[in-house]
């Protein structure tokens, strides 16, 4: 093979720019790769409490179905959804997980020439997906805390950035890192200035989580905005990460759209099996927001104590100011066997994303902390 050539070369332009997606450090690389053992996992906003117990028993009884291939559709999670949130079953758009329905999208309604709107320190998922399609991200600097929270969505300068050539704009509600939120009214009001031809995401991976009395409730929306997607998943709150099944709620001629560009079985047998029945499991997920409220309270407490800066959230995570590059903290937690998110690519290379994590695991990445930081 020639020195001069490079299969990079062969890719189309929007890929040769692309760099992969760079994960949380699974344990058991840590554990081989610096020797610890017994170390803990806060980096990707997964639920400590895991998944529902009858959501586990029902994916095992339908182990021994696996040779064949699950239901395309996916009717009966479908039918689920629907129960649980009094929507049309045909304006619902399965994923494999909600990073595979915010691709879809992309497939769908964006290409070269066209372009996508979202915001600074936004979720990684929407510039590699509007440059892996070829169309032009406009990324919108966040609030400085002037006209709104600092870090969050700065809705109007979303709305100027909008020109003929904008066909979608991805707004995550609560954004991940930041863990800011958009109140009710003023996301309403956004809405109702955003051109029809223009696909509003509305990704709210995190939703289960909020219990402020601002936050809206999206779903009725649907019906006076037809060009509105809510993105939701099981891979947060649910604790089906490792399943990987999420959705779209849409006006049913946006989801014909989704689904035909859809790949076929994108979702597995036991993952639409579990996920049809954690959605009804209500005391489970009361279960895991109880405790993800302790869990903020006995972070935001630490973080007090030892002086540092954070940004309020309501979502299962914090991101935390740790006063100097927080790469060189995030290597050191590594050695005392606690794993969190460095943040840097999310123009944020002072702060390390921390999830809330079971009472004991918290204690302990709070005191390696502390043992860090000096």
């Amino acid at each position: 093979m020639s020195s001069a050539f490079s299969f990079c070369d062969l890719a189309t332009p929007g890929v040769q720019g692309l760099r992969p997606y760079e994960p949380g450090k699974p344990l058991s690389e840590l554990e081989r790769e610096y020797g610890v053992r017994d170390a803990i996992k806060l980096a990707s906003n997964e639920n400590p409490l895991g998944p529902s117990p009858a959501a586990l028993e029902a994916a095992r009884g339908v182990i021994g179905e696996i040779a064949r291939y699950p239901d395309g559709n996916g009717f009966e999670l479908k039918r689920a959804i629907a129960h649980r949130y009094g929507v049309d079953m045909r304006g619902i758009t399965l994923g494999n997980g909600s990073n595979d329905v915010l691709e879809i999208i992309a497939r769908a309604f964006l290409l070269p020439g066209l372009e996508s709107v979202f915001s600074q320190h936004a979720f990684a998922v929407y510039s590699i997906v509007t440059q892996a399609i070829g169309a032009t991200a406009r990324v919108v600097p966040a609030n400085d805390g002037s006209q709104g929270p600092r870090y969050g969505h700065d809705l109007d300068g979303m709305l100027a950035a909008f020109s003929d050539k904008t066909r979608v704009v991805f707004i995550a509600n609560p954004n991940n890192p930041t863990g800011t939120w958009l109140k009710r009214d003023e996301l309403e009001a956004f809405l109702e200035r955003v051109p029809q031809q223009i696909i509003v995401v509305l990704d709210e991976a995190y939703v289960e989580y909020v219990t402020e009395a601002e936050y809206p409730d999206s779903i009725p929306w649907l019906t006076r905005f037809p060009n509105l997607i809510l993105t939701r998943t099981f891979s947060k709150a649910y604790g089906l990460a490792g399943l990987r099944v999420g959705f779209a709620l849409s006006h049913p001629e946006v989801s014909d759209i989704l689904n035909r560009v859809r790949q076929p079985f994108n979702v597995n047998i036991l993952a639409m099996t579990a996920a049809s029945v954690a959605l009804m499991d209500r005391a489970h997920l009361e279960a895991s927001l109880k405790l993800n409220q302790s869990g903020m309270q006995q972070w935001v407490d630490a973080l007090v104590e030892l002086g540092l800066d954070y940004i309020p959230s309501v979502g299962n995570f914090l991101c935390v100011d740790v006063g100097r590059p927080a790469a060189a903290v995030y290597e050191a937690l590594l050695h005392e066997g606690v794993i969190v998110r460095p943040v840097a690519n999310y123009g944020l290379p002072n702060h390390l994303r921390i999830t809330l994590g079971l009472t004991q695991e918290n204690r302990r990445a709070i005191t390696a902390l502390r043992k860090v930081l000096g």
